[in-house]
């Protein structure tokens, strides 16, 4: 009992640099990952992003950690195993604090995919082919639309000339007085236009 203390003691003298099979020990149990970890909350969602993806990076070298020490476990890693179970809690403590700082929507389907073992990616190749199947749908429809109005214009042109020509007048002064309404909104107070950008 008495080496066992001496090796735990010799252990934790050396400053942290390590036992004897690779496990890093901790330099003090002050020392928190709370206190390098936690900061304000911003507004900005990259930094509050990029301070949960920060502790579970943290997170994931303790379970490492953690599996290093119960792997090789001896009456000498008793006192590391501890100290990292007690720095995983207060790790995962803090990433839930942080989280709430951080409103970021996960789809389910990308949840499945990962617990699935497959590349998330493959959830937004699938919503783009989805959206571009859509839009093809959409134009057809629209096309078949213009169609068919083109091809009622000319029957009813054979039919009833005088209504079509009224018709084709009314629909060419609403066009111009759109386009007016349009240009006159877009005036500034001062006199100067508005310069409208296409994406």
């Amino acid at each position: 009992m008495a080496s066992s203390q001496s090796a735990i003691a010799a252990a934790a003298s050396t400053g942290g640099s390590g036992g004897g099979n690779g496990i890093i020990i901790p330099q003090s149990n002050d020392a928190s990952p709370m206190d390098s970890t936690a900061t304000t909350a911003t507004d900005d969602p990259k930094q509050n992003l990029s301070q949960v993806t920060d502790s579970i990076q943290k997170t994931l070298g303790v379970i490492h950690q953690l599996y290093l020490t119960v792997s090789s476990f001896n009456v000498a890693s008793q006192l590391p195993l501890l100290q990292r179970l007690n720095t995983l809690v207060l790790e995962l403590d803090n990433m839930t604090k942080l989280a709430e700082n951080c409103n970021i929507q996960v789809p389910m389907e990308v949840l499945n995919l990962i617990d699935d073992g497959k590349n998330p990616d493959e959830f937004t190749r699938d919503v783009l082919n989805s959206c571009i199947a859509k839009n093809q749908i959409t134009k057809g429809k629209t096309d078949a639309f213009k169609s068919l109005r083109r091809h009622l214009l000319e029957e009813l042109e054979q039919a009833f000339p005088d209504e079509v020509e009224a018709y084709r007048e009314i629909r060419a002064t609403s066009a111009a007085e759109s386009k007016r309404l349009a240009q006159s909104q877009s005036i500034l107070p001062n006199g100067d236009m508005k310069v409208k950008t296409e994406i």
